[in-house]
């Protein structure tokens, strides 16, 4: 969602700033914003819209060494330059940028700032007056700040700028990611390290409730009662040029080609020397331990746990439930005795899971983290973390880290079935490798799909995706990303469900994706192509090899029947891809969307 980047150093700041919220256009947002300080005072420059926008904006002959820089993802207030980022007190002396959301913040306008004029909609203004009005009672800016940000309920990262003060960046976090760069004789603050990968890849994590003063020389971290916190640097594990599109016109497409190098990567991370799985022992025990496990996650993630609840319980024999991390926080379902949490996020700092994860460590419960990002929120507190090896995704709709934890939660059910004496009749390693091969025949095989588009779905109001078993969940993750990038309305749908109530809406011409990859339900899905095409749908087959038809549309490579969602994936992500493209529509970046969702 919304990104933060900042810096404080000897240098001019715009380029940095600008350059950083670049970086975190993938993110999702729909304004932009960066404030300046240098000895004429503060400088402010916001836009509605992107990026691109407000360089336009900036005065370029501003020479400043300290500044701030927001995308904002609508929450409170709609998308406008008043309610965009950075925000400034009465008299302007305090600026700030927010992510999250502070919960208390009608409650705080109401009895600190009832006297006060609102220039926007946010609660974010709310922080910003909060500074003003109690600026007088304390000594100095950086106990005003610890006293207000003491004061915020909700989530939220901060960085703000005292036009009074030259020196100093003031900081703080809870439940937001945020970050503090290391440099020689600067530093920075950016809500993920890929908006400043290009300066210094030494950062500082930030826990929740602390606040940190940033100053060109030195980071001063400290607990909200003032205790100070000494933390070593890490090194960021990314490679800029996996941040760069190269010479792909979209990230996404750059994504999916990318996915079987991903299946690579995750065979050698979980194999030895002998080519045996290798998986942290003590999450093999955890495993074992449990009676139950409880795969939380959300979009793209929660379909993924669909495809690994089938695995594990095919593989291993252990009861899996699948849940959306949204309303499980709310709507808790009666536990097992000894269950284990497994939460699947790209960003590792998905804020319903989260939600969730506090609740259940509340409980004691033991908890797993399926992640893209090592070091990311999730990842941070739960017991044990597995890493999808993707690489950054940059792109909104989730293509590579989607195939990925697929792949990991294969591999955590074979380790499961291994670790309780299960013997397999297969190889599993092969046949991921079998699997990677396959995913790179299909990207090649860009031609065709983009024919089935033009032909089928570019004029397309709404789409069906049928399909049993295994092929259903593809479904799900079909239709969302068709719907989420091409504004198609698609869904999908279980075979044999469509005909209860949903056939009403197939006419003549409605596009209808049907897979067909299982052997066991391959006659029963192809009688449920003929009921829609009886009342008029244009259908789709896409079959895997031996179970193909002559009048199938396109047929799949074979693999092992409980990796069939590696390979049917890749030809309806590419469908949306060009769908997208060929109607016009923002690929990388679609409407109202976030790629790290850190709010509730």
């Amino acid at each position: 969602m919304c990104g933060i980047v900042g810096y404080i150093g000897q240098n001019d700041t715009k380029e940095l700033l600008l350059n950083g919220l670049e970086k975190l256009e993938y993110r999702g947002y729909d304004s932009a914003g960066i404030a300046m300080q240098n000895n004429n005072g503060m400088r402010l420059f916001k836009v509605k819209g992107r990026v691109k926008a407000l360089r336009d904006r900036v005065d370029s002959s501003i020479h400043a060494t300290m500044g701030i820089g927001h995308t904002r993802w609508a929450t409170h207030g709609i998308p406008s330059e008043e309610n965009a980022h950075p925000h400034q007190s009465a008299s302007r002396r305090f600026t700030l940028v927010h992510n999250g959301v502070i919960e208390n913040h009608q409650e705080l306008k109401k009895e600190y700032l009832s006297d006060v004029t609102f220039n926007s909609e946010t609660d974010t203004e709310v922080i910003v007056q909060l500074m003003e009005r109690l600026c007088a009672q304390y000594q100095d800016t950086a106990e005003v700040f610890r006293q207000v940000v003491r004061l915020l309920k909700g989530s939220y990262a901060i960085g703000m700028m005292d036009a009074e003060d030259q020196e100093t960046l003031y900081v703080a976090k809870n439940k937001s990611p945020l970050l503090v760069g290391i440099g020689n004789d600067f530093h920075v603050v950016a809500s993920d390290a890929m908006a400043t990968l290009n300066v210094t890849d030494q950062y500082l994590e930030i826990l929740d409730q602390e606040i940190v003063l940033v100053n060109r020389n030195n980071v001063k971290i400290q607990k909200l009662d003032g205790t100070a916190v000494h933390r070593k640097p890490y090194t960021a594990e990314l490679d800029a040029w996996d941040i760069e599109k190269g010479t792909y016109p979209h990230f996404m497409l750059k994504e999916i080609d990318e996915q079987p190098i991903v299946m690579r990567k995750i065979i050698k991370a979980y194999q030895n020397e002998n080519n045996e799985l290798k998986l942290d022992r003590n999450v093999r025990e955890a495993i074992k331990a449990c009676d139950r496990i409880y795969i939380i996650a959300c979009g793209t993630s929660y379909h993924a746990g669909w495809t690994g609840k089938q695995v594990i319980e095919k593989l291993a024999a252990i009861p899996v439930e699948v849940h959306v991390a949204s309303e499980f926080s709310y709507n808790m379902p009666l536990l097992s005795a000894k269950p284990l949490f497994v939460f699947i996020s790209q960003s590792g700092e998905t804020a319903d899971s989260r939600a969730v994860l506090v609740k259940i460590k509340a409980m004691g419960y033991p908890a797993l983290t399926i992640t893209n990002v090592p070091g990311s929120t999730l990842s941070r507190e739960a017991d044990y973390t597995l890493h999808l090896y993707a690489g950054p995704e940059i792109a909104v709709a989730s293509t590579k880290a989607y195939t990925a934890q697929i792949a990991v939660l294969a591999i955590l059910a074979v380790d499961a079935a291994q670790a309780k004496g299960i013997t397999l009749d297969f190889d599993p390693m092969q046949e991921l490798a079998i699997a990677a091969n396959a995913m790179e025949m299909l990207t090649d095989q860009k031609e065709a799909m983009e024919d089935l588009v033009v032909n089928h779905l570019e004029k397309a109001r709404h789409a069906f995706f049928i399909g049993r078993s295994s092929d259903y969940y593809v479904c799900l993750e079909g239709a969302l990303k068709l719907k989420e990038i091409s504004y198609i309305q698609a869904e999908g749908f279980a075979g044999g469900e469509l005909k209860h109530g949903t056939i009403a809406l197939i006419e003549e011409g409605t596009p209808v994706i049907a897979l067909a990859t299982q052997a066991n339900v391959n006659y029963a899905i192809r009688s449920n192509v003929q009921e829609v095409v009886a009342r008029g749908a244009n259908a789709m087959v896409i079959s895997m090899k031996g179970l193909e038809q002559e009048n199938d549309t396109f047929v799949l490579p074979h693999v092992h029947a409980l990796l069939t969602p590696l390979v049917t994936v890749v030809p309806l992500q590419l469908l949306a891809y060009y769908a997208a493209l060929h109607r016009g529509c923002d690929v990388d970046k679609p409407r109202n969307l976030a790629k790290s969702v850190t709010v509730e």
